[in-house]
């Protein structure tokens, strides 16, 4: 897999738990354990993404 593949497959999965968060959070009755763990794993993706980022550029500069 390109690295532009894998970083657009997780730019897809980041956006599917922003709206998974989303909709958690209109419940009156929210599974605070589960909003919990959606946002860990948000906050992997996002920083996967940046390692994958910043990676790129220090290739690229070298």
């Amino acid at each position: 897999m390109s690295r532009e593949t894998h970083l657009a497959a997780l730019e897809q999965r980041h956006e599917a738990l922003d709206k998974e968060i989303a909709n958690e959070l209109l419940h009156p009755a929210r599974d605070e354990l589960k909003l919990t763990e959606l946002k860990r794993r948000k906050l992997q993706i996002k920083d996967e993404m940046a390692k994958l980022q910043s990676s790129h550029l220090f290739s690229t500069l070298n």
